[in-house]
């Protein structure tokens, strides 16, 4: 009996295709780098996490990783046909943003639980602002429940694409990979152990990026002018 073919089949060929050829594109059209991936786990559930400033991020985040396959949690519009096809190709799998998606939970733990890595950013969305926003507790519970290693990174320069002149400038572009956080599994973590870990994971990906992404109060306050037009943080 004949198998059917599933986007499955064809997911590691498209990620590690995607993955190379973009760390290609990057070194010719921008001042790219990666630092830190002697850091990253050769083995073993772990949960990449990031600051969040451009929809290129995801694939970028995982030419910085470059060593492990990385499977992205990404909103559910995304995964619409026809351009949906992409997203599916690329391994990642659809989430309910700022919702109780059970299912995508269980998605995500059964990643870990192979042993995988999943990639997420706990802002939940990107910031249209530029500067850091506030973390989403559902990082840290997916990583207490799981016990997956968290490795923080931080995205810098990428909101520079926003405005597709500026390739022709060469854009400085990096990925930070910072020191991984062993997490300790717990089946039911109480609300003061996910905010402790959120705190904790946030913390890290702050310690990884520079000033000009960290908003004062008076410069959350101006957040959204930011995001109706001025111009976000850059070099």
């Amino acid at each position: 009996m004949r198998r059917r073919l599933s986007y499955a089949t064809f997911v590691p060929a498209f990620y590690w295709c995607c993955t190379y050829a973009l760390r290609a594109v990057l070194v010719v059209v921008g001042r790219w780098k990666a630092t830190g991936r002697e850091r990253i786990p050769a083995e073993g559930a772990l949960i990449v996490v990031s600051n969040h400033l451009h929809n290129a991020d995801p694939p970028i985040l995982a030419a910085g990783i470059a060593r492990r396959r990385v499977r992205f949690m990404a909103k559910v519009e995304l995964f619409k046909y026809p351009f949906g096809v992409i997203p599916r190709l690329y391994g990642a799998f659809p989430v309910r943003r700022f919702d109780a998606d059970l299912a995508a939970m269980l998605n995500a733990e059964r990643i870990l639980k192979r042993g995988e890595v999943l990639g997420m950013f706990p802002e939940g969305t990107r910031s249209r602002s530029g500067f850091l926003g506030n973390p989403h507790p559902g990082t840290a519970v997916i990583a207490l429940r799981s016990g997956a290693t968290v490795l923080p990174c931080a995205m810098i320069g990428t909101e520079q694409l926003r405005n597709p002149l500026n390739v022709l400038r060469k854009p400085r572009i990096s990925v930070a990979i910072g020191t991984p956080i062993t997490v300790v599994a717990t089946r039911r973590p109480t609300e003061a152990q996910v905010t402790e870990l959120t705190e904790h994971i946030f913390s890290a990906i702050k310690a990884l990026l520079p000033p000009k992404y960290l908003a004062t109060y008076t410069e959350l306050g101006e957040a959204g002018a930011t995001a109706n037009g001025a111009d976000p943080p850059g070099d």
